[in-house]
């Protein structure tokens, strides 16, 4: 089955005075990679998103976005470390007895100070505000899969279309290949002859052997076994489950290793136009096959 790793999910909860928003963005990557961003507050809970992305997502750069606005959940607690003020006290005084300073340690000094005071933020109906994160998480991937299968659906429209072209096309190959060869083979004798000035006759029989030896170096019988091959096999994978992106991309590049070798072996004109066909309308696979899951 065909999935695209290009996805968008949104979901609001509300919770009291507090709106809870959760976004989740994919887009295509070798691997599955995630990364949250919210509130420190809440980084607790990245191990059970993490958990609901690996379970339906395989491959893909996965965003995750947890908003929260509004007061209503999160209380702050002022906290002051009196000992290291103490300390600090302490020692500018000390500072200023030994090297004669002059001046008042001012409450600006101690604000100055960031290790003095720290602001904890504790969130009020943890299990709660768990509980509507998690299930606006669930919420946004249900969102994100089913607009990575309609875009699969239409990746996998185009991707099948042009492998009907590849596979015309290659029996064009087919339908030519045998002209190919005879018309390599009366080239070849005809510059043989030209040289030699001396009619090649059938008793020249290792002469025409050899010729045919030439001939068939050019033979594109084995690339065009192998290019049906592949195309039979990138439509079947195109209904397989799970991950399918690598598998697809791997036999993409060997149709492109296929075609390649078709042109370095032919010095026919046609077979020449077909091959820029194949490799266009390969490229144009490959592309796609990037944004598959």
């Amino acid at each position: 089955m065909v999935k695209s790793m290009t996805g968008y999910g949104r979901s609001i909860k509300q919770l009291d005075d507090t709106t809870i928003t959760v976004e989740i963005r994919t887009v295509n990557h070798r691997f599955l990679d995630m990364s949250a961003k919210m509130p420190r507050s809440l980084l607790y809970l990245e191990d059970s998103i993490k958990k609901i992305i690996q379970k339906d997502f395989q491959r893909g750069r996965v965003d995750v976005y947890v908003t929260l606005e509004g007061s209503g959940l999160t209380t702050r607690t002022l906290n002051v470390d009196w000992d290291l003020m103490d300390q600090f006290i302490t020692q500018i005084k000390t500072a200023q007895e030994r090297y004669q300073l002059q001046g008042e340690v001012s409450f600006q000094n101690l604000t100055e100070m960031n290790d003095l005071f720290t602001v904890q933020e504790q969130e009020e109906h943890e299990d709660q505000v768990k509980i509507a994160i998690l299930e606006a998480v669930k919420e946004s991937t249900e969102q994100v899969r089913e607009m990575r299968l309609q875009e699969g659906h239409a990746l996998r429209e185009d991707m099948d279309n042009r492998l009907s072209v590849i596979k015309s096309t290659v029996e064009n190959l087919e339908s030519r290949r045998d002209i190919v060869i005879e018309e390599t083979r009366e080239r070849i004798k005809s510059r043989i002859e030209e040289y030699t000035q001396e009619e090649l006759r059938d008793q020249d029989s290792r002469i025409i052997h050899e010729v045919g030896l030439l001939a068939e170096k050019g033979d594109i019988a084995e690339e065009i076994t192998r290019m049906f091959s592949h195309v039979n096999q990138f439509r079947q994978t195109l209904h397989d489950k799970g991950a399918i992106g690598r598998k697809l991309d791997f036999i993409v590049q060997e149709m492109n290793r296929e075609s390649n070798t078709v042109g370095s072996k032919s010095t026919d004109a046609k077979i020449s136009e077909w091959v820029v066909l194949l490799k266009s309308e390969i490229e144009k696979i490959k592309e796609q096959v990037q944004n598959v899951e």
